[in-house]
């Protein structure tokens, strides 16, 4: 009992430090309508936002016929979303810290898309575009509505119809 008292403590002592929440990383939150802290709100927008541009370039590079204006879309709008939260987060604005580099899972679809070509690689660009903008739209849609930084809460209402337009046009790409 008092290994597992020990256990408790060191895990809630430990949680502050981890860059999101358990329930954000596993979508948990997402599922249950949960609306993400500043910080896990601000880690997850910039991995969308690493991961829309890289594989977006990466669809240009491969040629992907159908996709590339879309493509170009999703480079400079993220581009934009990027811009506008480090803005906040340097400007002390937004307390948070800035991911530098895709996590694991971004950086393992990532990965897998540089392996693929040709209609393998439009397929799997097209449903990653997909599930990626039903994942940022709840993001923002759970952090507009309830988010407790009212700069970073108007951003995100701001952004919300541009990211709902996202996933309409890659549900139609992806048809």
């Amino acid at each position: 009992m008092k290994t597992l008292a020990i256990a408790a403590l060191c895990l809630g002592v430990a949680t502050p430090v981890l860059a999101q929440s358990v329930g954000e990383k596993t979508g948990v939150n997402s599922m249950l309508g949960v609306t993400p802290s500043t910080q896990d709100f601000v880690t997850e927008a910039a991995q969308s936002d690493m991961f829309e541009i890289q594989s977006s370039q990466l669809a240009q590079e491969k040629k992907d016929p159908k996709a590339g204006t879309f493509a170009q879309k999703m480079i400079s709008d993220h581009t934009g979303t990027t811009d506008a939260i480090k803005a906040m987060v340097q400007s002390g604005k937004v307390k948070a810290t800035l991911p530098t580099a895709l996590d694991s899972s971004h950086q393992s679809k990532l990965d897998k898309l540089k392996g693929l070509s040709g209609a393998d690689f439009e397929k799997q660009y097209r449903s990653d575009q997909v599930s990626g903008h039903k994942d940022a739209v709840s993001l923002y849609k759970r952090y507009a509505d309830g988010g407790d930084n009212p700069d970073l809460k108007a951003f995100a209402q701001k952004t919300l119809p541009t990211l709902e337009q996202h996933q309409k046009m890659a549900q139609d790409l992806a048809d």
